[in-house]
């Protein structure tokens, strides 16, 4: 009985050691990274919100962009035994992480989402992107008809340490002459625009 409530009590202390240093906000980062592939601009302003910034390439092409930034805090001094704040800026220094600002940088190709790039100093103590979840955080909790859903689990096929990699060619992929690169279906209805070559 003793060693069951030891091994309960690693797995919750192991959950809020990591939920505290960024895990699991960058695997949220990462997850939007798919399931917001293919949503209409309409789900999308739904959900995160109205764009800082939208710059029009073509009649079928738009980039947005959203930001968004975060609050440091800051131990005061190395008072007592431990000298916590010398060995946070020891970690920072040598593996990065105390991030405090993102930009989601999304390109819409016919009204829908196509891709999802991250820049900023925008990560954590553990994991890349973190403070990008502070913008796909309404998505990932209230989800919209658009969205794709990846059931990745606690610890599944979604990584806190790297984006997701863009689809390979498949049948459920189309080509874009505009990236040059094949995207996600996002429909089976006709009705649907799908990101179709330029003409």
């Amino acid at each position: 009985m003793r060693l069951h409530f030891l091994r309960i009590s690693g797995i919750i202390l192991s959950a809020v050691t990591l939920s505290g240093c960024g895990y699991f906000d960058s695997r949220n980062a990462h997850r939007a990274q798919i399931e917001m592939i293919g949503m209409t601009s309409y789900d999308l302003q739904a959900c995160a919100g109205i764009p800082g910034s939208v710059k029009k390439l073509n009649n079928t092409t738009e980039i947005w962009q959203y930001s968004a930034s975060k609050t440091l805090t800051t131990l005061s001094g190395d008072s007592g035994f431990f000298p916590v704040q010398s060995f946070v800026n020891i970690y920072q220094s040598a593996l990065g992480g105390g991030g405090n600002s993102c930009h989601m940088i999304l390109r819409l190709d016919h009204d829908r989402v196509s891709e999802i790039h991250y820049a900023g100093n925008d990560d954590e103590y553990i994991g890349t992107d973190g403070i990008c979840s502070l913008i796909t955080r309404g998505c990932g909790r209230q989800r919209e008809s658009t969205m794709h859903r990846v059931n990745a689990g606690p610890f599944g096929p979604v990584s806190a340490f790297h984006s997701p990699a863009i689809a390979p060619q498949s049948s459920s992929a189309t080509y874009s002459e505009q990236s040059g690169k094949y995207v996600p279906k996002f429909s089976d209805d006709k009705t649907v625009p799908l990101i179709q070559p330029a003409k």
